[in-house]
């Protein structure tokens, strides 16, 4: 069973949240695999990881670099982790049919898009009910805060 993290976005979009929460996931010497809702959201978020600042060096691939076996991060559209994730993030209200998979997701959503708070309840309650272990963080103005 996978240990999932809902992640309830208030102050910045995934863009901005990402880059710290892989970055962890890196120095914790695990891979990732980040599922996008289009081939646009994937070819911006690469840009938006070589971009970021902190933490400076996030490094990553996409379909479109090839080479998935040697990408730390993978980006796609796909369910898929052929880099050997055992971390999961999904955004844009990307789903997965293999949770078992993974030791960890993380499913970041627009806490300001009532649409997509009621898909993350949708999902809450399905992964809750195949028996995995969840968690809800709610992003304040002093970080992520573990909710009840």
């Amino acid at each position: 069973m996978a240990d999932i993290g809902f992640y309830h976005l208030l102050r910045t979009g995934p863009d901005q949240a990402l880059p710290t929460l892989l970055g962890r996931t890196l120095k914790a010497g695990q891979r990732a695999a980040v599922r996008c809702g289009s081939p646009e959201r994937v070819a911006a978020l690469d840009t938006a990881l070589w971009l970021t600042p902190d933490p400076d060096w996030l490094p990553h691939g996409t379909p479109a670099s090839g080479n998935a076996d040697l990408q730390p991060i993978w980006i796609t559209t796909e369910d898929e982790a052929p880099n050997g994730a055992r971390f999961l993030f999904l955004i844009d209200g990307t789903d997965t049919a293999r949770l078992s998979d993974y030791d960890r997701v993380f499913d970041l959503f627009d806490g300001n898009d009532d649409a997509a708070v009621e898909a993350a309840r949708r999902r809450w309650k399905s992964a809750k009910s195949a028996g995995h272990a969840l968690t809800y963080w709610q992003q304040t103005g002093r970080g992520w805060e573990k909710k009840a």
